[in-house]
């Protein structure tokens, strides 16, 4: 019991602040654009409750990645519905890279902190749980953001691409949007995009990002993957 609390205490608050951020993106720039949908909607809210997704709340809490439920656009409310969409479509993970960012910074910051002397230690032992939040951050934030930019709808990424092909192609694409989470599944868990693409991408930025503090994300997979 006390490593599963151990966990959730790693897990719960950068991960829900990143799948929420990510919709709250998505909504900003659809809102800045022209489209109140998501705002009059109380969509535009750092409350994760208003954005928790059932499944995705509990995959984000049993394998450490998880999504929340889609903020809700209409593209008819923009100018150009085509060319708009692709910029609210990458909102989403803008958010979550700008979040690993800040959160690669703050990490060097903790790690690089004395803890020699007896108070230094104690405060060390104090700060080791906001570390290994933070750290877990990087991770599930660049996670979000590489899984989302794969161009398979109804993943951003799909979205992005759909703005950018001509309008033929990108009507042919729109139409493989309800078989969408099948195409993901079949990329991510029976195609060898997942091991040989994703996460060595995952893997990369985050050592990038860290430096010599990729040891503390390595200790949150450690206690996280533990029995």
């Amino acid at each position: 019991m006390e490593i599963i609390f151990q966990k959730l205490s790693i897990i719960l608050v950068p991960g829900l602040l990143a799948i929420t951020l990510h919709e709250v993106a998505h909504g900003w720039v659809a809102d800045r654009l022209g489209d109140p949908t998501a705002r009059l909607l109380g969509r535009l809210t750092l409350n994760p409750f208003k954005h928790l997704d059932p499944v995705g709340t509990l995959l984000l809490f049993f394998i450490g990645f998880g999504w929340a439920r889609p903020v809700p656009v209409n593209p008819g409310n923009l100018p150009n519905p085509r060319r708009n969409m692709l910029w609210v479509a990458l909102g989403g993970p803008t958010a979550n890279l700008g979040l690993a960012l800040f959160s690669a910074l703050l990490l060097r910051g903790l790690g690089r902190m004395p803890t020699n002397g007896t108070s230094m230690s104690a405060l060390a032992m104090l700060l080791e749980p906001l570390t290994l939040m933070v750290a877990f951050s990087v991770y599930i934030n660049l996670v979000l953001m590489i899984i989302n930019l794969v161009p398979v709808p109804p993943l951003d990424g799909g979205r992005v691409l759909a703005g950018l092909l001509p309008e033929r192609a990108a009507a042919a694409m729109a139409r493989l949007e309800p078989f969408g989470f099948f195409v993901v599944i079949i990329l991510f868990f029976f195609s060898p995009l997942a091991e040989r693409v994703l996460w060595p991408s995952v893997g990369f930025l985050t050592a990038l990002l860290t430096g010599p503090q990729l040891v503390l994300v390595q200790k949150v997979f450690a206690i996280l993957f533990r029995s």
